[in-house]
């Protein structure tokens, strides 16, 4: 395994700088932040944009992928998390085809992955979701299957807010999910699998990822807290009430030992991805940068 980190924290930060920061504090790999160059999202964690995959060619391509190995890293994948099943049909059109032109570039860099949502309509049933998503993704997975892509879907259900309130933004969180998700599109599509969501989920993170091993492409490590006072005050339905507190590994309740031995286990030999959410880690980039080194520091001692 290789021990690395989502970039999108510094949006400000030309990649090279993030990559010799990552080397110097002795980081292996680098998931690359590759939202669209000229716009960037509205919620918090999104927007940044590492690399300009408009017009990727295969000579731009080899000159960015040789900015970040030259310097003794490797990429993880490239990361852009959209709401593909969005109820405004022009923004599904705007991020979807971004997410082709993310595909195409990330086959020219020799890149293994793609991660991202697979989106929903927070207004909707999952069963209607699903529905959508089978329609919207079927020329996704067939550009990625045949651009030698793997797509890996983080398991977050986006629902943290009253905007996603109350199927969320992203339908495949849960096992049944992923096994109809898998069904469908085949090995093209498998997991980008976030620990994290599974704790306030309620789903077991042990029999997770034994059931699943084998279509978990990438991994990316953030923590949660449970606010106990808030789950009491306001119940498990009241998601956007806070009581599940994104953290950095170490300041939550995921049980680090237990996914590192399973992961051991079904053979996953991949990057383990620091993704950055804490607030308390946020406010400049030196507490971010604080932020992932304290991350490193608890999980460097599973990465062998």
């Amino acid at each position: 395994m290789k021990l690395g980190f989502l970039t999108a924290p510094f949006p400000t930060t030309p990649i090279g700088e993030v990559a010799d920061w990552a080397v110097d504090k002795d980081f292996a790999s680098l998931e690359i932040a590759a939202w669209p160059a000229a716009q960037g999202e509205t919620r918090r964690y999104a927007g940044t944009s590492h690399v300009d995959v408009n017009d990727m060619t295969k000579d731009r391509a080899d000159d960015f992928v040789g900015e970040i190995t030259d310097k003794g890293l490797e990429i993880s994948g490239l990361g852009y998390y959209p709401n593909l099943l969005h109820p405004d049909p022009e923004h599904r059109t705007e991020v979807k085809e971004h997410l082709m032109k993310v595909i195409t570039a990330a086959s020219l860099m020799g890149l293994p992955v793609v991660n991202t949502f697979i989106g929903a309509d927070h207004n909707k049933t999952q069963a209607d979701n699903w529905e959508d998503a089978k329609t919207v993704w079927a020329d996704i997975v067939a550009h990625a299957r045949d651009s030698d892509i793997l797509i890996a879907i983080e398991n977050c259900p986006m629902i943290f807010s009253n905007d996603e309130w109350p199927s969320g933004h992203n339908l495949a969180y849960s096992p049944a999910m992923w096994r109809t998700m898998f069904e469908e599109f085949g090995e093209t599509v498998g997991l980008n699998f976030d620990p994290s969501h599974l704790v306030w989920l309620m789903i077991d993170i042990e029999r997770a990822v034994t059931e699943f091993g084998s279509r978990i492409y990438h991994v990316q490590a953030k923590d949660v807290m449970i606010d106990r006072e808030g789950l009491y005050q306001h119940g498990v339905l009241s998601a956007g009430m806070g009581w599940q507190i994104p953290r950095l590994p170490g300041l939550g309740d995921v049980d680090w030992a237990i996914l590192f031995r399973t992961l051991y286990r079904v053979g996953y030999q991949g990057h383990i991805i620091i993704e950055h959410e804490d607030r308390d880690f946020e406010e400049t980039d030196e507490l971010v940068k604080r932020g992932f080194i304290l991350a490193r520091d608890v999980l460097a001692p599973y990465i062998v």
